[in-house]
């Protein structure tokens, strides 16, 4: 199967149109109120009317409460959540959605434990540990870290950019990428030409 391409940290509607025109299957809007990424539930409910159809749209948390998490999917339709903190099993199926569990990687993560715990998590997102930091911190991680046969798909993130993402998806082989920073211009605002060389080395690499 072709590698998927997720285009996160989205505030702006002509960059959420600029990743749909390159190809990517989806895009994420980060609602942490620390994240230069972070967007009101008022603007990605504008950005998702935007979409065309067939591009699904990921909803980013880390350790909101239950009730923020339901205000913000009554406005903002998304249609995926990812949990990127240190939210439990339980929570995660709290809401109706399906989920994806982020795990921040460094040595000794257990990633299969993970994957019995999130079982039925559509995927695990895996990203670079970077202490105070929950995603976009622009560094990749030790992809060695990776065990072969994990009973869930693998979503690989953390410091890609069009430069490394090709051998990234042929080292790793993953289901889906996931780039933030790498193909930004600046904070939270996204390089439309960044992100078409970005989904064309994946490409590359799934041939």
């Amino acid at each position: 199967m072709a590698t998927a391409v997720k285009i996160c940290g989205i505030t702006r509607v002509e960059d959420a149109l600029a990743a749909a025109r390159a190809g990517a299957h989806a895009i994420g809007l980060v609602f942490y109120a620390r994240s230069p990424r972070c967007v009101t539930p008022g603007r990605a409910a504008e950005i998702i009317r935007a979409l065309p159809p067939f591009i699904t749209t990921v909803g980013l948390f880390v350790d909101a409460p239950a009730e923020a998490v339901r205000a913000t999917l009554a406005e903002a339709r998304v249609e995926l959540l990812q949990f990127h903190g240190a939210e439990t099993p339980e929570f995660c199926r709290k809401f109706d959605r399906p989920y994806l569990k982020a795990v921040r990687m460094r040595p000794g993560v257990d990633l299969l434990q993970y994957a019995r715990d999130y079982h039925d998590a559509k995927a695990l997102l895996l990203d670079n540990y970077v202490e105070g930091l929950h995603g976009g911190s622009g560094a990749a991680f030790d992809w060695s870290l990776i065990p072969r046969g994990l009973p869930l798909p693998i979503i690989l993130s953390g410091g890609l950019t069009p430069e490394n993402v090709m051998d990234a998806v042929r080292r790793v082989r993953p289901s889906a990428v996931d780039v933030s920073s790498g193909v930004e211009s600046t904070k939270g605002v996204k390089d439309a030409a960044r992100i078409a060389a970005f989904i064309k080395g994946v490409r590359s690499a799934d041939v």
